[in-house]
């Protein structure tokens, strides 16, 4: 036990190292190739920093035996997370920094792409859930080449409507340009966003290691464990960036980087999903699901008023979150 607690103390130790490494050069990134914010926290800070979890279901399906649920599990769990307990970390995050913040407490989010990507991932989760409950492979199949080939046109889509989208904030120096240039090498850049991103996956698999053995100690189901716990080990940890970026005001930064995510994991880990496995979502998948939408319609309403992410919001989220937990884990 005091292993597992040193370890976990550890994990967070570099989850943070790696957050202040990666947000620092992922903002210098997204300037050297002309991104604007939008793109930036929705394609590559989302990308990046969602590509751990991504990969459980692909283990899962490989394993065989349980993997089929294991996989659906991971798949919906991702985008169950992101669209009811992250989003309600930014609320949080806003009201306790809100004395060092410009904005105050009010998320100042770019409305468009935050909007865009909201859309999207409700759209395609709600897709995916419908599908789950149509046990048709040919269907499943088509509907996952769609899912890769829209993903692809939504980042295009983003990456095009962003260029010049700025916030008027300068960038910090690069951590790895000791002689701080502006802007600083390419290759330093590419470096810092590695050794950042190579810190996060390293804590975050830490840390799941860690919650995964406290799991099957207790007798955890593999169902609760994919859907409810390695989503809370790996990709909630890696959103910690998004908190470092509303600290900071940068709040199209902060917000974009988990509804990327949402769309993200919304669509390519789905079609992953949809094509090797048999895609039938029990009740715990489909409650996660309806639950992530809810969250998600939530946010759009949110940022539709101005971006208020006020207590009955916060509060909202988290019950939609703690409540589809219980039933989890209860019915499983």
């Amino acid at each position: 036990m005091v292993v597992s607690s040193l370890l976990l103390v550890l994990s967070f130790a570099l989850l943070l190292g790696g957050a202040y490494l990666f947000t620092n050069a992922v903002e210098w990134a997204g300037a050297r190739l002309n991104l604007g914010r939008g793109a930036t926290g929705s394609i590559l800070a989302a990308v990046a920093t969602a590509l751990p979890e991504s990969l459980i279901p692909v283990v899962a399906i490989i394993s065989g035996e349980e993997g089929g649920q294991v996989a659906i599990g991971a798949v919906i769990g991702a985008p169950f997370l992101l669209g009811t307990l992250a989003l309600a970390l930014v609320g949080v995050s806003a009201y306790v920094f809100r004395g060092r913040r410009q904005q105050g407490a009010v998320i100042q989010a770019g409305r468009v792409s935050t909007e865009r990507d909201l859309v999207v991932f409700m759209i395609f989760l709600a897709i995916a859930l419908v599908l789950g409950l149509v046990p048709i492979r040919p269907l499943h199949i088509a509907a996952a080449v769609v899912f890769v080939v829209a993903y692809a046109a939504y980042a295009w889509r983003t990456i095009a409507a962003s260029r010049g989208d700025e916030e008027g904030e300068e960038l910090h120096d690069l951590f790895f340009d000791p002689s701080k240039h502006d802007p600083p090498h390419n290759a330093q850049i590419v470096l810092q966003v590695v050794v950042g991103l190579g810190l996060i996956v390293g804590g975050a698999h830490l840390f799941v290691h860690e919650v995964e053995a406290i799991a099957h100690t207790i007798g955890v189901s593999a169902l609760v464990l994919a859907l409810v716990l390695a989503p809370l080990a790996s990709e909630l940890p890696e959103k910690f960036n998004s908190f470092l970026w509303v600290r900071g005001g940068k709040d199209t930064l902060a917000l974009g980087n988990i509804t990327g995510a949402m769309v993200f994991q919304s669509m390519l880990p789905v079609a992953v999903g949809m094509a090797f496995t048999t895609w039938e979502l029990a009740a715990a998948p489909t409650v996660a699901a309806a639950c992530a939408l809810a969250g998600g319609a939530l946010c759009l309403l949110a940022v539709h008023r101005g971006g208020r992410f006020s207590v009955p919001f916060v509060s909202t989220w988290a019950a939609f979150y703690l409540g589809a937990t219980a039933y989890i884990i209860i019915a499983t």
